[in-house]
């Protein structure tokens, strides 16, 4: 089990400052004191220095190019509290793309989200900090893999999860998110569905519906680290605490939880409940933008880091603001289809 009760960060490597860098620098602290005052709970002064001039750029950026950023719920705290102008789960950022009227999202995060507010806004320009950041979920299937799946199970409809490349949305009945896949098995009113990719999230899935659900041997790097034992030493060493468990976890890993759900399920918890301590089973980035939100609460961080959130920085949004790119392209016809399973799961949810 990896703790962490600080933020991590890797600050750019510059030349000894000038004078008048160094002025620069104060000015741009001066300048992002409203933006420092939501993270100073889980963000150093002395590295929100190394922040602060990219914060004021891509402020000013979104002004002069018409654009706005889309951050993830596990994109880390200066760029989540600090430049986004929308913030949320995937299933909140794909409602969210539809109602921009920017001509330029930013969306801070991995490129399959991207990809995803590109299909709901076909005729925006959509950019990624980092093109090249993968996902252990999206990475680990392939549309001749669902294909394969529909010919072995004919007739049973095809749910996959957000976290895929638009080719595997293409070859898709309807897209979920972890937050509204069980209304969405529920809805569809089959005995049996295809839950693709995440194996561990169809599982659960199958638990908490009744429905029998065929899978795919492909699993989040991150959660599936997370084992019953680091729920069982949490519980040992703070009795009374509030376990709350990611759907990408390991079924009993979920079992072992006191409440299970979605990134933004997790966040309307520790805000309405107000638990007095609160164990959070999931990315790094997520438990340090609740513990920003919610200070009052006492954290345990039994956290792993997403490395492919980690490569979307301030720097990064900052030069995709500069440049226009890398900027997402999708084939028309693969939009087209991809974009109907999107569209079907936003209905059903």
């Amino acid at each position: 089990m990896t703790a962490t009760t600080t933020h991590l960060a890797t600050p750019r490597v510059r030349h000894r400052a000038t004078e008048a860098e160094l002025l620069d620098v104060a000015a741009a602290i001066e300048a992002t004191r409203e933006e420092y005052d939501r993270v100073r709970h889980v963000v150093p002064e002395a590295e929100w220095a190394t922040f602060a001039q990219d914060v004021v750029a891509i402020k000013e950026l979104k002004r002069t190019r018409d654009a706005v950023v889309l951050a993830h719920n596990y994109q880390t705290p200066e760029i989540f509290h600090g430049v986004a102008d929308l913030v949320g789960d995937s299933l909140a950022l794909a409602r969210m793309a539809q109602e921009v009227e920017a001509s330029t999202i930013v969306l801070a995060g991995v490129p399959f989200m991207a990809e995803t507010a590109k299909l709901l806004n076909p005729g925006k320009t959509v950019l990624v900090p980092d093109a090249g950041a993968g996902c252990s979920l999206a990475d680990g299937i392939t549309p001749e893999d669902v294909l394969a799946l529909r010919a072995a199970h004919p007739g049973v409809p095809v749910v996959t999860y957000v976290n895929s490349s638009a080719a595997v949305k293409a070859v898709s009945d309807v897209c979920c998110t972890s937050g509204n896949v069980e209304r969405i098995v529920r809805h569809l009113g089959a005995e049996k569905i295809i839950c693709v990719p995440d194996e561990y999230l169809a599982r659960n899935v199958a638990e908490a519906t009744g429905v029998e659900v065929i899978t795919h041997p492909a699993r989040c790097e991150v959660h599936e680290r997370f084992s019953v034992a680091d729920v069982e030493q949490i519980r040992a060493e703070r009795p009374g605490i509030t376990v709350v468990a990611h759907p990408e976890c390991h079924p009993d890993v979920v079992a072992a939880a006191d409440v299970a759900g979605s990134t933004a399920h997790m966040l309307d918890y520790v805000r309405t409940q107000r638990p007095a301590q609160v164990a959070l089973i999931t990315e790094c980035s997520m438990a340090d933008n609740i513990r920003a939100a919610q200070p009052e609460t006492e954290y345990v961080q039994p956290c792993n880091l997403c490395p492919h959130m980690r490569r979307s920085t301030l720097a990064g949004i900052r030069a995709a603001l500069e440049t226009g790119g890398p900027e997402v392209v999708l084939e028309e016809s693969t939009a087209a289809a991809a974009r109907r399973a999107v569209e079907r799961m936003l209905e059903l949810s």
